[in-house]
C-alpha cells in the first residue's frame, strides 16, 4: 500500500499521477456521456419530418461545444486546477450566446420536447389556445398546422410544449356545440324534443356519449338552447353543418319559431 501511495504521489510536471489518472478517467466519462447525450440528440433530429438542415446543424453544434466546454471545465477540475476563472469566462460567454439566441433556443427546446413525448403526430387534429387544426408539419422552431378554413398558422414551439393541448385523433371523438334561440311562447319541451329529434336524424353523431340539449340563456327576443353532442373526427364538420340544417328543419317541423331582429316602420299620412 505505501509503495503505491508513493507512485501515485509521483509528480509530472507539477501533477501527480493521482490527479492525472483521476483527469483521464473523468474525460473519459464526460467524452462517453457526450458521446450517448448527442447520438439521443440526433435520434430526436431524425424524427422531423423535412428538417430545417440549418437550423439542425446550429441546434447540434451548439449543443456539442457546450457539452466540450463542460467536459474542459469537469476534466481541469479533476487534475487539481483552479476552475473559477474558466467557469467565469464560459458563464460569460454561455449567457451572451444563451440571450443573443433566447426565441431560437427556447423554440428548440420545446421542438425536442413535443418530439420526445409525442403530444401529437403529423395529422392529427389539435386544438391550442382556441387554434384548432390539423398538424401538417413539426420542425424544431414551430409547428404547422392547417384549420379548416384551409389556412396555415405557425405555432411557435416554446409556447405549444407549455400550453394545454387537445388530441381530437388521440381521443376519437370531438364534440359539436351549437347554440340556437327560440321563441318565449315556444315551451320548453317542446324545443329540446325539437333539437333531439334533429341530432337523430343527422348522420355522423354519435349515441355515446349521449346527446343533450340545455336552456343556457334568457335573450331580449328569444331563449336561447345549448345543443351538445359527438361526432368522430373524420366527421366532424359534415356533421356539424347537417346538423344546423336539420335544426332549422326541426323547428319548422315542432312549430317553433326562430325570432330575429326586426325593425316595423310606419309611415303616416299628414295629409
Amino acid at each position: 500500500m505505501e509503495s503505491i501511495s508513493k507512485v501515485l504521489s509521483t509528480s509530472f510536471g507539477g501533477y501527480s499521477l493521482e490527479h492525472i489518472l483521476s483527469a483521464v478517467i473523468t474525460l473519459l466519462v464526460c467524452l462517453l456521456a457526450v458521446r450517448l447525450i448527442m447520438r439521443a440528440v440526433e435520434k430526436l433530429m431524425g424524427r422531423i419530418k423535412q428538417p430545417n438542415e440549418r437550423l439542425s446543424r446550429i441546434t447540434v453544434n451548439f449543443i456539442k461545444a457546450l457539452l466540450y466546454l463542460l467536459t474542459v471545465i469537469i476534466t481541469a477540475g479533476a487534475l487539481g486546477l483552479n476552475t473559477s476563472s474558466i467557469t467565469a469566462i464560459a458563464s460569460v460567454l454561455t449567457l451572451g450566446l444563451t440571450l443573443a439566441t433566447q426565441d431560437i433556443m427556447s423554440n428548440v427546446a420545446g421542438g425536442l420536447i413535443i418530439l420526445s413525448t409525442h403530444p401529437f403526430s403529423i395529422g392529427d387534429v389539435i386544438e391550442s389556445d382556441g387554434t384548432v387544426g390539423t398538424v401538417r408539419d413539426i420542425s424544431l422552431n414551430h409547428t404547422r398546422i392547417e384549420t379548416a378554413d384551409g389556412q396555415i398558422i405557425l405555432l411557435p414551439n416554446r409556447s405549444l410544449s407549455g400550453s394545454k393541448i387537445i388530441n381530437y385523433t388521440t381521443l376519437g371523438r370531438r364534440r359539436i356545440v351549437l347554440t340556437i334561440g327560440a321563441s318565449y311562447d315556444a315551451p320548453t319541451e317542446t324545443v329540446k324534443n325539437a333539437c333531439l329529434d334533429a341530432v337523430s336524424s343527422t348522420v355522423g353523431i354519435l349515441d355515446e356519449p349521449a346527446p343533450d340539449v340545455l336552456l343556457t340563456a334568457y335573450g331580449d327576443n328569444a331563449i336561447e338552447y345549448t345543443v351538445r353532442c359527438w361526432a368522430s373526427v373524420a366527421d366532424y364538420w359534415d356533421a356539424r353543418n347537417h346538423l344546423n340544417e336539420a335544426l332549422r328543419e326541426s323547428f319548422a317541423k315542432y312549430g317553433v319559431d326562430i325570432p330575429y331582429n326586426h325593425l316595423n316602420i310606419h309611415i303616416l299620412d299628414r295629409a
